[in-house]
């Protein structure tokens, strides 16, 4: 059944082939994620997740940017949006649009095709939360990184303090949260924050597409549990994990791509999956 593309109006859907292009679409305002794009960002996730034919997401940001972080209007706006009499029903509505927007995020990690991310220019604040989300992140040399939120006096909330001590060493990310400095795409590879640096935004552009295609080339049903596990993994103990995934190949291992795979092998050719 095909899965009705959402309207977007802050975000640009393409398909090439097996893999959905996700990009961030305000580029004269650096793609600062309005109000609009939170949402849009989670219907696109969705989209993915439910549309078969897609195997694997390259998010990008168009124009000089990646991304300049949450819209400094909509941060300036929260405190109207949730204003009531009541101290404790505003700071319940603040709760409330904080785990909505947490929610936008997380809407990456559960996609079940793999996310790339596609890194060039300023990727600071929220959009260092937003990637910190993917499952793989490239950049290109121009790329600036920074997690920015203690410099407008609040605490980052959207993911970046849990996720990002598990992508680098613990000190590291604590100088980078207290310290909000900025640092480039060479140290953002020798961190481990990123996987590898492309001289140009053109370069990252095709080297990211590359990897895509060649995820999307894979067994999707493998693909999809793989990246199961490995969220599974994060979060649970090496027990919990094992135990998690003999459970799932015992559902999931007797399948049709595993038949054409080995197919594939004993008659040399390339395999063909069914989405």
């Amino acid at each position: 059944m095909t899965v009705p593309v959402p309207q977007l109006s802050t975000i640009a859907l393409r398909v090439d082939g097996a893999v959905a292009e996700i990009t961030l679409n305000r580029p004269d305002r650096s793609n600062a994620l309005n109000e609009a794009m939170w949402q849009e960002l989670r219907a696109a996730m969705r989209w993915a997740d439910m549309t078969p034919e897609v195997r694997a997401v390259v998010l990008a940001g168009a124009g000089r940017n990646f991304c300049a972080g949450i819209d400094l209007a909509m941060l300036g706006g929260v405190a109207q949006a949730v204003a009531h009499a009541d101290p404790a029903r505003s700071r319940e509505k603040l709760r409330r649009l904080i785990l909505d927007l947490q929610d936008c995020l997380s809407s990456i990690e559960s996609c079940r095709k793999p996310v790339l991310a596609a890194i060039h220019g300023a990727c600071v604040g929220g959009a260092l939360d937003l990637v910190c989300c993917c499952d793989v992140r490239y950049a290109a040399a121009d790329a600036t990184f920074s997690v920015r939120e203690v410099d407008v006096g609040m605490v980052a909330d959207v993911g970046t303090l849990q996720r990002l001590p598990r992508l680098v060493a613990d000190g590291v990310a604590r100088e980078l949260a207290y310290t909000g400095r900025d640092f480039g795409a060479d140290e953002a590879a020798r961190i481990g924050l990123v996987n590898r640096v492309f001289a140009s935004p053109e370069a990252l552009a095709a080297g990211a597409l590359e990897v895509a295609r060649t995820i999307a080339a894979k067994s999707p049903l493998a693909v999809r549990g793989t990246k199961e596990m490995l969220n599974y993994g994060r979060d649970h103990s090496v027990a919990d994990g094992l135990n998690y995934v003999a459970t799932w190949n015992a559902a999931m291992l007797m399948s049709a791509d595993l038949d054409e795979a080995m197919a594939a092998a004993k008659e040399r050719r390339a395999p063909r999956f069914a989405d």
